[in-house]
């Protein structure tokens, strides 16, 4: 392997936090009866006394999305008499990745891995994920039967190493009630998001006991906002930070100046999506950026007029996506038949298209936000249709085979500036000699 992904096998140990994922709420919806799927182009070779090819598949999802995607498994293997697909739960995003990379050095990995997307290129330069171009040429399928704005981390040196699957976008997350109350609409902008956040605030002898916004302590939203002030989190030469001092300090300024008055709330680090969660359903704040994943379980619980938004823009409306894509491994020994699972979910409506219904992340194909259950799901809960929306300017700006370390200092960077009120400038002026320092290792 090359020293790529040895190196960044030591960075993900090292690392503190988990990249952003939605966790999806549970939408039930019933289903139009199953279509006949595509033949597979080759048949599997036996392996084992039962005479089935046992494909192996490490996944980062537990809880109840862990639940959907073993009856997703199970679905596939009630309708393939001569290929088992035996599903195991790995932990974390950074855990699978950790195990995945061990595994590859042992030659003992999967045949069909999930990958946080930013992950994906680490692997993908030190080519160990399986070119599918041909098998979807072969299959009768392309690159654009897939959700566009998902397929960012898929294609590296014309190679399409991985598919999207789990994948997901923070949103702007609204207690419409609270606004309504004060006469405010929904901001569409920064400037609106500071007057609206601001006229949320309660304060009662010194202390606040309403907050106007908040959003977990995370890379994503920050990475966010510098996109919509119209930085990269890269250049495009790959050699150091894409953001200069005006979009970046002009970001941190505003959550600071926001902080300052209450109108943020910046959570402490630990257990932080649950805290910003447990504020906005309870009323303390009126606003928050969050995933998509939380829509489900917000829907259940809440007891006022919910909604969501885009993120406010800036100079443009830009955001990340999150979440996880699929990638066949190139030492498995039963490419044909792993092919075949990934052609399932992709294409077969048992497959992942349940799946996304089940779970509430965002549609991966063009036929499924098409179909009818995705058309009735959001008449139904037209919050989560948001988030598609949304897709169209969705951006990928921490595409590096360094990015798990510089992730690190950014995190330290947010942490300097958000928890100890360090200068900005400073601050950001040390995080890009260290970003430039981790990249020409």
């Amino acid at each position: 392997m090359k020293k790529t992904l040895s190196t960044g096998l030591l960075s993900i140990m090292m690392l503190s936090t988990l990249l952003a994922a939605c966790s999806g709420g549970p939408p039930q919806q019933t289903m139009e009866p199953k279509t006949n799927p595509q033949a597979s182009t080759t048949a599997p070779a036996p392996t084992g006394t039962s005479g089935k090819t046992t494909v192996h598949f490490w996944h980062s999802l537990g809880g109840k999305n862990g639940e959907y995607t073993d009856a997703m498994i199970k679905r596939f293997n009630a309708s393939h008499d001569k290929i088992e697909v035996v599903g195991t739960f790995q932990g974390s995003y950074d855990e699978t990745v950790t195990k995945l990379q061990q595994a590859v050095a042992a030659k003992s990995g999967p045949d069909v891995a999930m990958l946080e997307r930013a992950y994906v290129q680490m692997f993908a330069d030190s080519d160990v994920l399986e070119d599918m171009n041909p098998y979807l040429k072969k299959s009768g399928l392309s690159s654009d039967d897939f959700t566009a704005g998902l397929m960012g981390h898929s294609t590296f040196d014309k190679k399409l190493v991985s598919l999207p699957l789990n994948r997901s976008t923070p949103i702007l997350h609204v207690n419409k009630t609270m606004l309504d109350e004060k006469g405010l609409a929904v901001p569409k902008t920064w400037d609106e998001l500071n007057k609206v956040a601001n006229a949320l605030v309660i304060k009662e002898n010194g202390e606040f006991k309403r907050y106007g916004y908040s959003m977990p302590y995370d890379t994503w939203y920050p990475i966010a906002m510098i996109s919509q002030a119209k930085g990269k989190f890269f250049n495009d030469a790959n050699t150091s930070v894409g953001f200069n001092n005006g979009e970046g300090v002009k970001t941190f300024k505003f959550l600071k100046d926001m902080q300052g008055t209450g109108a943020l709330y910046y959570p402490p680090a630990q257990d932080s999506g649950n805290i910003v969660n447990q504020m906005f359903t309870s009323g303390k704040i009126g606003m928050m950026f969050q995933s998509t994943g939380v829509i489900g379980s917000l829907t259940d619980s809440v007891k006022f007029d919910y909604v969501t938004a885009f993120l406010p823009m800036d100079q443009v409306y830009a955001n990340p996506t999150g979440g996880a894509n699929v990638a066949l491994m190139s030492d498995s020994k039963n490419k044909e038949a792993a092919w075949e699972f990934i052609r399932w979910t992709m294409t077969d409506p048992q497959g992942g298209l349940q799946f996304i219904l089940d779970s509430g992340y965002l549609p991966f194909t063009k036929k499924m936000v098409e179909s009818q259950q995705m058309k009735d799901l959001w008449a139904k809960q037209p919050n989560r249709k948001v988030a598609y929306d949304q897709l169209q300017y969705a951006i990928d700006t921490n595409k590096n085979v360094a990015w798990t370390q510089v992730n690190q200092e950014f995190n330290k960077a947010i942490q300097a500036i958000m928890y100890d009120n360090k200068n900005i400038e400073a601050t950001l002026d040390t995080f890009k000699k260290e970003t430039e320092r981790i990249i020409k290792k």
